[in-house]
């Protein structure tokens, strides 16, 4: 696939790392992720396959993963959208979940968690949604009452990614009711701990091979050095962290268009239509020019915003435009694109349809439109 413009963001390690994940995936993955997208679970064996080849904690410093940068990390969310493989929760894993506890964590905490998320024998998940409560995190409802050397956690969570497989879950919890956001700790809880428990496998729309599932905690009494940094600071990580979360939404739909847009112009090259092929009708050149046009605007933008996070260097607020900017695109393309492919559009044989269906979540998780919109609008 051919790039829309020279890009320079990325030095000839990236570029090496990148030759490493499409073996991979060509090898691991994308013969099998229709087989994943029915069974609605990736088999943990293909975490472990990852973490042998260093695919895991890649922006992490050895030996919690892999000593490269966001720029590595960047690469690993390219390939997966190229290759429409939406079922692999390695991102939410390695570029937000681990980037919590190596912040935030204590040095016991990173070496009992981190070197077993870098080999894809621990699976992350974060635990922010709840039933009555999304991007609106003031609201959370669970909570981690103090109770000697515990923290005794009450609640549920939904719309947990990794959540059926997750070996470890960051909670969002409320450890002060009473001072509202300022009052919110994260927690760790791991799998198996009395009173931790995973609901059913929700049924999506789309991302159908990611196991998304409800969580809840009945009295599970969690070591209070499983509390990831202070008390009561929560919601100040989360506000930090939140951005590059949002970029890597943004990094993702950025080469989601590319990829889509590159398999519809060679789809409307062979498809035949009244005695030629479809690309030769003005309105599917116009369609398909407008797209890249619109396509390498965007491409340049989140460039840019991966080059500012290289360096630290950016904001909520652009982060917040790169993502409410390429998932609204994204699903407006993507819609074009299944058009152009008529009926077979509709086919399950074509990538297209799953990969139009996947992208709507884009402009819901990791804080929705409407969120983005608010976070822009206090800047004016």
């Amino acid at each position: 696939m051919k790039d829309l413009i020279q890009r320079t963001v990325y030095r000839e390690d990236h570029e090496l790392f990148r030759e490493q994940v499409r073996r991979f995936f060509e090898n691991e993955v994308v013969p099998f992720h229709h087989a994943w997208e029915r069974a609605g679970i990736v088999p943990k064996d293909v975490w472990r396959k990852a973490g042998r080849e260093g695919l895991l904690n890649t922006m992490l410093p050895e030996p919690y993963g892999g000593g490269g940068d966001f720029g590595h990390a960047a690469v690993l969310i390219e390939e997966t959208a190229r290759t429409g493989a939406s079922g692999l929760g390695f991102a939410l894993h390695s570029d937000i979940v681990a980037p919590y506890i190596h912040r935030y964590g204590s040095t016991a905490q990173k070496d009992r968690w981190l070197p077993r998320m870098a080999a894809g024998e621990l699976i992350g998940a974060i635990a922010m949604t709840e039933p009555g409560a999304g991007s609106d995190l003031k609201s959370v409802r669970t909570t981690a009452r103090r109770d000697g050397g515990h923290y005794v956690v009450d609640g549920q969570k939904t719309f947990i990614t990794n959540g059926i497989n997750a070996g470890l879950v960051i909670v969002v919890a409320k450890t002060a009711p009473e001072l509202g956001a300022r009052g919110v700790s994260l927690i760790v809880v791991e799998d198996g701990t009395p009173g931790f428990s995973k609901g059913r496998k929700l049924e999506k729309i789309g991302l159908l091979a990611q196991d998304t599932s409800e969580l809840f905690f009945d009295g599970v009494r969690v070591p209070a050095d499983h509390l990831l940094g202070e008390e009561n600071q929560g919601f100040k990580y989360l506000m930090h962290e939140l951005a590059q979360e949002r970029l890597v939404v943004a990094v993702r739909a950025a080469m989601s268009i590319e990829a889509f847009l590159h398999r519809t112009i060679d789809y409307t090259r062979e498809r035949q239509a009244f005695g030629q092929p479809v690309f030769e009708f003005q309105n599917t050149r116009f369609k398909l020019a407008e797209a890249k046009a619109q396509a390498t605007m965007l491409r340049v933008f989140v460039d840019d915003c991966i080059a500012l996070h290289l360096h630290r260097a950016l904001s909520p607020e652009r982060a917040a435009m790169a993502k409410l900017n390429a998932t609204a695109l994204q699903n407006r393309l993507l819609d074009e694109f299944l058009q152009l492919h008529g009926g077979y559009g509709y086919m399950s044989e074509y990538q297209i349809g799953r990969a139009w269906a996947d992208a709507r979540v884009g402009r819901i998780y990791g804080g929705s439109d409407e969120i983005m919109k608010e976070i822009i609008a206090r800047t004016l």
